[in-house]
């Protein structure tokens, strides 16, 4: 009997200490999912999302649906379908400026549109197959990836627009079919962008669109987005073949470190005042990635997401990050997943 009482007290003693890990492993995350809104009667894939604040919403390019999806950017409530395009890719949305830019590869061609109603404005042309874009807000200067296989063109463009008139500002042509992300700060005059085709990486003037210089990726194929820390001097390249991200010297394209990564990957949000790297992939997964060391980059956690939630937005002042969940070949349901950042 004595002995049995002992047993208890100590089996009493220890549940606490049982239970830890399984607590510990849920508030060890650095992102909490808050909410999943389920979009039935999609098929395809999503591409990118744009943060609205004027209107607090919440922008998602349907990209094989045709549509942009408009949700609520607080409650992430999923408010109205716009339709109108063929294959919408990037939204420009800007603060105090009443019109928005839309990429489109379709035969529509790009636009811009009405902030509030996004009713088309004006078509903008530009060489065939507009896909990813990015803001250079102090020139304002939208820089635009057009051409490639998608439109059986041999080689692919950057192009720089005006994206309140639409006027073309300038071009340079990479003997690439396959062009993907780019990426840039306003305090550096280079712009970095994945020649995908032939596995290399060209940094670009963005004043002159001088080619400045291209160096190859070595570790991986397919490389496909890219994060730029100018402070680290630190290029962080997401390839798809293997899943790896691969950390380069931005000044000599010198490659410093790999770390495994999603192998369906389509986005990299980077977060260079928490030292986090966002990379979530078609499988089901997103790996985020400590990068306060610039040497010794470090996969820190493995976040279950859904299969096709491969495109996302972060939003540090919100504390949000927001995943597509692109129906693809997964044929999965359609849904935008919210998380919390902590």
């Amino acid at each position: 009997m004595h002995n049995t009482v002992i047993r208890k007290l100590l089996f009493a003693a220890m549940l606490p200490i049982l239970a830890a890990p399984a607590s510990f492993a849920q508030n060890s995350s650095s992102v909490k999912l808050i909410n999943s809104v389920d979009l039935p009667g999609y098929t395809g894939d999503f591409d990118h999302f744009a943060a609205d604040y004027d209107h607090n919403r919440l922008l998602l390019a349907a990209e094989d649906h045709g549509t942009v999806e408009v949700f609520d950017l607080n409650t992430s409530a999923h408010l109205r379908t716009v339709d109108g395009f063929e294959n919408p890719h990037s939204i420009l949305a800007r603060k105090g400026v009443p019109t928005m830019f839309i990429t489109d590869s379709g035969k529509p061609m790009s636009t811009i549109r009405d902030a509030d109603t996004l009713v088309k404005k004006k078509a903008v042309v530009l060489t065939p197959g507009a896909d990813t874009a990015k803001y250079d807000a102090s020139s304002n200067i939208l820089y635009v990836v057009t051409g490639g296989k998608d439109v059986d063109m041999k080689t692919a463009n950057l192009e720089a627009v005006n994206p309140d008139t639409g006027a073309k500002l300038g071009m340079v042509t990479f003997p690439d079919n396959h062009v993907e992300a780019m990426a840039f700060v306003d305090s550096d005059p280079r712009l970095f962008i994945n020649l995908t085709q032939t596995n290399k990486l060209a940094v670009v003037d963005r004043k002159s669109l001088k080619v400045l210089a291209v160096w190859p990726v070595l570790p991986a194929k397919q490389n496909a987005m890219v994060a730029f820390d100018p402070v680290q001097h630190r290029l962080y390249v997401v390839c798809r073949d293997p899943g790896m991200v691969v950390v380069m010297n931005s000044d000599t394209g010198t490659v410093v470190g790999t770390q495994p990564a999603p192998l369906r990957s389509d986005e990299v949000q980077y977060d260079a005042s928490s030292h986090r790297l966002y990379v979530p992939g078609g499988e089901g997964y997103m790996g985020i990635y400590d990068t306060a060391d610039p040497d010794h980059l470090k996969l820190v956690e493995k976040v279950t997401t859904a299969p096709g939630a491969k495109t996302g937005l972060l939003l540090p002042t919100m504390h949000r990050l927001f995943l597509a969940v692109s129906p693809g070949e997964s044929k999965s349901m359609a849904k935008v997943l919210t998380y919390e950042v902590k």
